[in-house]
């Protein structure tokens, strides 16, 4: 795989990756502060629930496309896990670190500000990383292969849409998880 497309597929597995993060991150959050309960006990909520809905967002296509749910949810944990977990070390690091964040209420613009720049910094450190798995054949480029009712008439070799250019031309059964092995053998044939 080129760089240029690398960058692109890295590019869309941590906008992925960002949508969960945020929608656990921010409800996390959200319910830790307003309970009035301590950072510890808020991130804990808060990175568990960036999890959920990070490996929620890649299982439900796979699962609406017919794969069984034992087989979505590993190649979401193969796909996932380290680009969310890199982005929630991240996120709440800076979280912790800017001062009065994590004690600012709901109202007060240091605890909304401070969030955004935690998840824009998380972003960028979590890319240069997606990119990386991506062209090792793992990470994003794990789930890409199982998106095939997402095909055009014109996409047809087993491409996702709207990512045709960076994905080998023919997908694997979505009835089989590719071991990391076999998906970085067929990355490397098609770079």
């Amino acid at each position: 795989m080129d760089t240029s497309s690398a960058r692109r597929l890295g590019l869309a597995a941590t906008l992925h990756c960002l949508t969960g993060c945020a929608i656990g991150e921010v409800l996390g959050m959200v319910i830790g502060t307003a309970a009035g309960w301590t950072d510890l006990a808020t991130v804990v909520l808060s990175v568990a629930l960036a999890f959920f809905f990070g490996y929620l967002l890649t299982i439900s296509p796979l699962l609406r496309q017919g794969l069984g749910l034992r087989n979505a949810a590993r190649i979401a944990l193969a796909a996932d896990t380290v680009s969310i977990a890199v982005m929630e070390v991240v996120d709440n690091g800076v979280m912790l670190a800017v001062p009065g964040a994590m004690g600012a209420g709901l109202a007060n613009g240091v605890f909304w500000a401070s969030l955004a720049f935690s998840l824009a910094v998380a972003f960028a450190v979590t890319w240069p990383v997606n990119v990386w798995l991506v062209r090792r054949g793992r990470g994003h480029a794990v789930v890409h292969g199982h998106h095939g009712g997402h095909r055009t008439p014109a996409d047809a070799g087993g491409r996702h849409e709207h990512h045709a250019a960076q994905v080998p031309d023919a997908a694997p059964s979505p009835d089989v998880v590719p071991s990391p092995d076999a998906v970085a053998r067929r990355a490397g044939s098609h770079a």
